[in-house]
């Protein structure tokens, strides 16, 4: 009876969203980003070092071990002659992708970027394309003992990055709040490497983009590791679940956190097909908790991560406020979070 209801609701969801009466289906269609950086033709077309450089869509690994062979010149003439290539090349070092990135951003023409040059500022990937997408570190990466990544949802790009209003809710803004709770001995990544759903509409009731986002991720992660740093943590907010739920199976990672999550597109832990840690967190006060826990017809993403019979280790959130308050400092879940962050969470510490 229970399961013929969860369809029942799930086929009015379907009907709504298709129909377009649903009064929150107010987003816009995105085109999802793929592919290689931004100025791999002229990359694949140039000898500058007497032979054909490796291809942008190398397994990261291969990436690595070409720049492992390289001497510095050899190294800064590739950045110069290709910033937008080097600073989002997975694979490449870290160190190179700052450089390169901190030059595309100084030529950048678009108003929205300007803050991303600041100096001091860690660039990891910069892509202007669409809506721009990229990746900022806090923390010294190259000397972390523990690296955590932080997925954000919808409406998030590289333009609304670090904006000013709902600190707590943006890429930067979680990244950082994370960072200075954990402290010492670690980094974290605000990565903002896929395109997002715009608004709360089919986008953001599918996986389409969370598929296409779930193959950048891990790729990225690849490159991490490819680099010599560890595995992360990865935490998951809202949309952004979706997309690490759809990732798990391939992502390494010691933990997986979501937060405020529509659901991972699996109906429990075990379906993710994964060896991380995963953990989850719902505030009382969180609007996500009105979205039907249910997959019908392509819309939806399933159970709540947070129902018990999910299988995922209970963040507390109970101090947390609104959809985006989960990183505010004070609250519990920032507390479990930068445990997690330090690798000192155990089970104990959690609630089932």
């Amino acid at each position: 009876m229970r399961r013929y209801a969860r369809t029942v609701v799930a086929f009015a969801l379907a009907t709504s969203v298709v129909t377009g009466t649903a009064g929150w289906v107010s987003g816009d269609a995105q085109q999802a980003l793929t592919g290689p950086p931004p100025g791999t033709t002229s990359w694949r077309a140039d000898r500058v070092l007497g032979a054909e450089l490796p291809d942008p869509e190398q397994a990261p690994a291969e990436v690595a071990a070409f720049f492992d062979g390289l001497s510095e010149r050899e190294r800064q003439l590739l950045l110069v002659r290709h910033p937008s290539v080097v600073g989002n090349l997975d694979g490449a070092p870290l160190e190179l992708r700052y450089r390169a990135n901190s030059l595309s951003l100084a030529t950048a023409e678009d108003p929205r970027y300007r803050s991303l040059a600041a100096p001091g500022r860690q660039i990891l990937a910069f892509d202007p394309r669409g809506r721009g997408q990229v990746a900022e570190v806090f923390g010294d990466l190259r000397s972390a003992h523990r690296v955590s990544v932080v997925v954000p949802g919808s409406d998030n790009d590289a333009g609304t990055f670090d904006r000013a209003n709902d600190v707590y809710g943006t890429p930067a803004g979680m990244a950082k709040s994370l960072h200075a709770e954990a402290g010492p001995g670690t980094a974290v990544i605000a990565w903002t490497g896929y395109t997002t759903p715009v608004g709360v509409g089919v986008d953001a009731a599918t996986g389409r983009l969370a598929e296409a986002g779930a193959g950048r991720l891990t790729r990225f992660v690849e490159g991490l590791t490819a680099d010599g740093l560890p595995e992360p943590a990865v935490f998951c907010h809202s949309y952004g679940s979706v997309v690490c739920g759809l990732a798990a199976h391939r992502l390494s990672a010691t933990d997986l956190v979501v937060l405020g999550s529509p659901g991972m597109r699996a109906d429990d832990v075990d379906g993710l097909r994964t060896r991380a840690t995963v953990w989850a967190a719902k505030d009382p006060t969180d609007w996500i908790d009105d979205v039907p826990s249910v997959r019908f017809a392509g819309l939806g993403h399933g159970p709540d991560p947070t129902d018990p019979a999910f299988g995922a280790r209970r963040i507390p959130a109970g101090d947390a406020r609104g959809h985006t308050g989960y990183f505010a400092p004070g609250t519990d879940s920032l507390r479990a979070f930068a445990a997690i962050a330090r690798g000192a969470a155990t089970e104990e510490g959690a609630a089932r």
